[in-house]
């Protein structure tokens, strides 16, 4: 079974920054995607950030150069550095990691870490 535990999220003012982290544990296939989503109320989950063991990453059109993804492969940790951030990046974030193994995928959700933006 494979765990993710975020940590970092919290109340900020409009302009400010967060920091999330994400540790994965378990057995995790090594070549993997981790990400992040969030989700609003009444919204449905969506994307915020992926990158892929090799360090490929893919963003958001709504956080293009405020939001940066990184992980350090041999911790299995990723990270989300949050700049200037707007009240409506106001959601639960969740962690993701995801692989295909033989063709079969396998997917695993951290238990979400809220983060408020005040205006």
């Amino acid at each position: 079974q494979v765990q993710l535990v975020e940590s970092g999220g919290g109340l900020v003012q409009a302009g400010g920054s967060l920091r999330l982290s994400c540790a994965a544990s378990g057995r995790i296939f090594s070549s993997n995607t981790m990400g992040w989503y969030h989700q609003a109320p009444g919204k449905q989950r969506e994307l915020v950030a992926g990158i892929t063991t090799g360090g490929s990453t893919n963003y958001a059109d709504s956080v293009k150069g405020r939001f940066t993804i990184s992980r350090d492969n041999a911790k299995n940790t990723v990270s989300l550095q949050m700049n200037s951030l707007k009240p409506e990046d106001t959601a639960v974030y969740y962690c993701n990691t995801k692989w295909r193994l033989f063709g079969t995928p396998s997917e695993y959700w951290g238990q979400g870490t809220q983060v408020t933006v005040s205006s």
